[in-house]
Order: C-alpha cells, then sequence, then structure tokens
C-alpha cells in the first residue's frame, strides 16, 4: 500500500486580462493600477505570500506587461519564488496555460484567484485548505445573493422575478485536485468549449462535485474604474489595524545535557525545567502572538496540569498561536526575541534560531529577531538559576473576525 501524497498547494493568480470597463486604455491594465500606494497584485499576492500553507505561486501574465508585472511585485517578499507565465486571448485560456505550468510539479492541488481581488484574508485560504483536506475536489467560496434579481428581454423589459433561494455569488480563490482541474480544462479546450465563466463552472461540466465554502463580504472583484478609485479610498482613508503583543517567560535551570530555545537545540550541562520542553524563547513568543487577538496567554490553552503536553516540543504552542492570528485575520509582520542568560552562549546558533521561528510563523527570516543578553552575573539570572526571555510581535489585521 503506498503512503498518501502530502498535500502541496499551488497558487494561480490570473492577471493577463486588459481590463477595458475600468477606464481608458492609458490608464493600462487594472490589476496594475495602484490602491493605498501599491499595484491592485501586489496586494494580492501579498496575501497569498504571507500565508504559510503555499507551495508555489504562479502569476498568469500577459505577454506585454512583463514590465509592469516586474515593477509591481518588486520588493515582495525575497523568500518567496514567484514565477510567471504568458495567458491567452481568454481567462480560460489563460487558466490552462497557468495549470500547465504547474504540471510536472509537486502541487496536488491548486487555487486559482483573479489578480483584482485583492481583499481576501488567511482565515478564508484556511477554511478551502480545510475543505481540500476534507476530500473535496473542488472548492468554491461564494456568499448568498441577497438582491432581488430580474430577467429582461431585448427590450430591457422585466420577464420574470428570479427567486434567490438556493442562489449563490461565486469568489475566488476556487480551489481544486490539481490532475482532476488540469483534465477538466484540457477536455474543455479539446471540444472547443470557450463559454466557461469560471474554473468552478468547468469542473461542475466535468462532472466534479464542487463544494462551497462561506465566501467573505470584503472579497470583492475590482471590475470597474470605481471599484478601484473606493478601493484605493478604502487603503489610503484609514489608518491601518496594527497591533503589537509583548510576551515575557522565565524558566528554572536544573543539572542536564543542554536547552532548547527558538527550537534549537543546544548543548550545556544544564536543561530548562518544565512541562514541556520548556523553551522559554517560544513561551513568550505565543504569549506576545495571542496578545495580538486578545486570545489569553499560552496557559489558556496549553495548561501545564494537562499530562498530554508533558514533554511536548513548544513549536506546537507557537504554530498554535501563529493559527489563531491568522483565523482572526492577522499578518505577522515582524517577532523579535531577546534571551536574558549567562550561558550558553546564543550567538553562534543565532541564525538558526531565526530560520526556525520562520519555519515556524510562515515569515521571512528578515521579520525574525533573535538577540541575547547576560544579566552581568546578578540576580537568577546572573546566578545561573534559570533563563529569562522578553518577546514582541507585531500583526496587521485585515478584514477578518477580530
Amino acid at each position: 500500500m503506498h503512503a498518501k501524497q502530502p498535500m502541496s498547494l499551488g497558487i494561480l493568480v490570473v492577471a493577463a486580462g486588459r481590463g477595458e470597463r475600468a477606464g481608458s486604455p492609458q490608464d493600462g491594465p487594472k490589476q496594475y493600477r495602484t490602491i493605498g500606494s501599491k499595484a491592485i497584485i501586489a496586494h494580492t499576492l501579498e496575501g497569498f505570500m504571507t500565508w504559510p500553507h503555499h507551495s508555489a505561486i504562479v502569476v498568469v501574465i500577459h505577454r506585454d506587461d512583463e514590465a509592469l508585472f516586474s515593477t509591481a511585485s518588486a520588493g515582495l517578499a525575497e523568500n518567496v519564488s514567484v514565477a510567471s507565465t504568458f495567458g491567452g486571448a481568454t481567462r480560460q485560456q489563460s487558466v490552462l496555460a497557468g495549470l500547465r505550468s504547474l504540471k510536472g510539479s509537486d502541487v496536488t492541488h491548486v487555487l486559482i484567484h483573479d489578480a483584482v481581488r485583492p481583499f481576501f484574508n488567511h482565515a478564508l485560504l484556511d477554511d478551502i485548505r480545510s475543505a481540500l483536506e476534507g476530500g473535496a475536489l473542488a472548492v468554491l467560496p461564494a456568499t448568498p445573493v441577497t438582491d432581488t434579481l430580474k430577467r429582461i428581454n431585448a427590450d430591457r423589459l422585466v420577464t420574470e422575478t428570479v427567486a434567490r433561494a438556493g442562489l449563490y455569488a461565486a469568489q475566488t480563490p476556487q480551489a481544486f485536485e490539481f490532475t482532476a482541474i488540469l483534465e477538466a480544462h484540457e477536455k474543455a479546450a479539446l471540444d472547443g468549449r470557450t463559454d466557461f465563466t469560471d474554473d468552478a463552472s468547468i469542473a461542475e461540466w466535468a462532472g466534479i462535485p464542487v463544494r462551497l465554502v462561506a465566501g467573505i463580504a470584503d472579497n470583492i472583484k475590482l471590475t470597474v474604474a470605481r471599484d478601484i478609485s473606493m478601493a484605493d479610498d478604502r487603503l489610503s482613508a484609514h489608518l491601518p489595524d496594527v497591533r503589537t503583543g509583548n510576551g515575557y517567560d522565565v524558566h528554572q535551570l536544573e543539572p542536564g545535557d543542554g536547552v532548547t530555545l527558538c527550537g534549537v537545540f543546544l548543548p550545556h550541562d544544564q536543561r530548562l525545567k518544565g512541562h514541556s520542553d520548556a523553551d522559554v524563547a517560544l513561551h513568550a513568543l505565543t504569549d506576545a502572538l495571542l496578545a495580538t487577538c486578545g486570545a489569553g496567554d499560552i496557559g489558556d490553552h496549553f495548561p501545564p496540569s494537562d499530562p498530554q503536553w508533558k514533554g511536548a516540543a513548544s513549536r506546537i504552542f507557537i504554530e498554535h498561536a501563529a493559527k489563531m492570528v491568522r483565523e482572526n485575520g492577522g499578518t505577522i509582520m515582524n517577532a523579535d526575541v531577546t534571551l536574558i542568560a549567562e550561558a550558553p552562549k546564543i550567538g553562534p546558533r543565532r541564525l538558526e534560531m531565526r530560520q526556525a521561528l520562520s519555519t515556524f510563523l510562515g515569515i521571512g527570516i528578515d521579520r525574525c529577531s533573535v538577540k541575547a543578553t547576560t544579566n552581568e552575573e546578578i540576580g537568577f539570572v546572573g546566578r545561573r538559576e534559570g533563563i529569562a526571555a522578553i518577546a514582541t510581535a507585531t500583526v496587521v489585521y485585515r478584514g477578518g473576525k477580530a
């Protein structure tokens, strides 16, 4: 029996359109228009690049837009690789080109998203991922239709009021088992079908069951010039919801063979005493992250009286806190840890600790800081009776549940 292949999520951003409804041609394609001092597509890419569960990002662009894309994507996170490929004359052809570019990679599932929907959040992406993990072959985020719908004839006279019960408005990203949606797109192209308006409709046509998850009201498609103007007003007129959390922890030292700090084991003639692995740095940072969304402290989520956490790796705690931040609409911007200890020496292992934090939090290593100082042989730290840690986390919240 073969082991199940681990899920690997590719991101396909469709950005090859011309955006004729969004203004005059000299304004350029709408995905490169500026809102909140950055191109729309840059906002969209940042939303995916700061989400820790993607394995590859491919952007499908128009052949005439290489310079525009290069400018718009400049300055984005350097630790995340973004590839581009050329699209076709229609969205359907562009998606197929993007899917073909992912063929042969380790991607098992793909999220397909419109470049001009910059206001999705990580909580929505997590809901989509959970549905895929639950076995769904296709996942569609959608919101219930609340307006009364009318059907008209060629003379613009109303012929029917359409019952809105059971009607939903589709959004992106739409997610699929990769092989299934690639085969469906290839079959549609072979059959000459060019009338599909989204990828879920191709999946339906191919007989792939499509599971619905709740979309979010903010996840609008910027279609006309007024949409872009309103989006710019939204980002420019409001202060960003930036929150800073602090954490402090201390653990007693006792005879042993080493300590674990920031997830990295350092050989030493002492160890830290605690119910878990006593990683004082990750405990402090966990508290800092939880503080940004008012979620209590580490003891509320992982009480030391619970035997299941005996000897547990503290990466469980920090990854849980990071997940709670994302579920509340937050993006972790920076994590800073200061260790206060006489020994062991932190400096030689500091880069390794920063890399561990980057992995645990799903952010760039340039956003992870680890510092160390002694207590000048003063107090319990100076007497080598314990190690203390102070942590600060900065999180930006947008459109989430917090």
